[in-house]
């Protein structure tokens, strides 16, 4: 992962955008983005799924929040026409399309969006040959080896593609990998954050992305292997890394959201980004918008590729209970 981040890129009539250095003081990079004013053409994007409830999130962002005039989401399609109705009320999306390959022409970026990491690719495909630039929400595919032809694809073609987790992608983590420069010798991490193995979205894929993405952002993809534990309801996992970290993953089950404690020499201390309030709009859209733009892809290749492999070598443990090797 880049150790520079972009900031707010506001991006149409009258629009900045503008990336700074990740140990900017945020008020300066505020004072900084009111300064780099560019104009840009109008961009109209469409999304593919809507079950999930990101998709009407996309529509408030872009149609009705207007966080990046000029750009707006006009089309989606939807797995039922009542998840497409529900996503175009709540997000003020204009058109509904039967076909996701109705949108080809029509539109300057794609979103993919669906519940089950293991529908994205095949709908995007038409998209990338045709040098649309995509998003695909978490988990960005369901095998890794499906997703890296995929990336092999748009590479060859030319189209810019990128994949995260809001809550990895954020102006918090990159605050906190900047902080980790002044802890020495971290060997052991636990983060907490809600999982449930059994999800008919794909198990550990559903939300595993969550609690995974961030400690690969924060300490390198180099996950070697992962061992799943279950007691009942209850699990957790063990991810060994190549430099013999190892960081103990606790799947909650009562309380939504996500933590993280390394051991130090001065005894186990929790990481905070000791940002009191987020830049809005979030990193995740500001990168997302940035690459429509730009095609300037936030995240390499192999970065998306080693996550879906580390989440697919976890689905493997929770089968055989051993440990298994992450095969990225």
């Amino acid at each position: 992962m880049e150790s520079r981040r972009s900031f707010i890129h506001k991006l149409g009539n009258c629009t900045a955008v503008s990336s700074f250095a990740l140990a900017a003081p945020l008020p300066l990079v505020s004072k900084l983005i009111n300064k780099s004013i560019h104009t840009i053409k109008p961009f109209t994007i469409g999304i593919i799924g809507a079950e999930n409830s990101h998709t009407a999130g996309f529509g408030k962002l872009f149609n009705i929040d207007k966080s990046f005039p000029g750009m707006e989401v006009k089309y989606v399609w939807g797995e039922t026409e009542a998840f497409a109705k529900k996503a175009m009320a709540g997000g003020h999306i204009p058109h509904m399309v039967q076909d996701p390959k109705d949108m080809l022409g029509k539109i300057d970026g794609l979103i993919v969006d669906h519940r089950h990491g293991k529908f994205h690719l095949e709908p995007a495909i038409p998209f990338i040959e045709a040098g649309i630039p995509t998003f695909i929400d978490k988990p960005f595919c369901y095998r890794a080896a499906e997703g890296k032809a995929f990336l092999e694809l748009a590479r060859k073609q030319g189209t810019p593609v990128t994949s995260f987790s809001s809550i990895a992608h954020s102006y918090e983590t990159f605050a906190i990998k900047e902080q980790l420069k002044n802890i020495k010798d971290i060997n052991q991490v636990v983060r907490y954050g809600p999982v449930d193995l059994e999800s008919k979205y794909g198990g550990v894929f559903f939300y595993g992305a969550h609690i995974v993405q961030p400690l690969l952002y924060l300490f390198g993809d180099n996950v070697q292997k992962v061992q799943v534990h279950q007691n009942g309801k209850n699990s957790s996992a063990s991810l060994a890394f190549k430099d013999g970290m190892l960081a103990t993953l606790v799947f909650t089950t009562k309380k939504y959201g996500w933590s993280t404690h390394v051991e130090t020499e001065e005894g186990i201390i929790p990481l905070t980004s000791g940002i009191e309030e987020e830049e809005k709009p979030g990193l995740n859209y500001v990168d997302m918008v940035n690459m429509f733009i730009t095609g300037k892809e936030p995240r390499s290749h192999e970065s998306i590729i080693h996550c879906v492999a580390v989440l697919e070598a976890l689905e493997k443990s929770v089968a055989s209970s051993q440990w298994e090797e992450v095969l990225s």
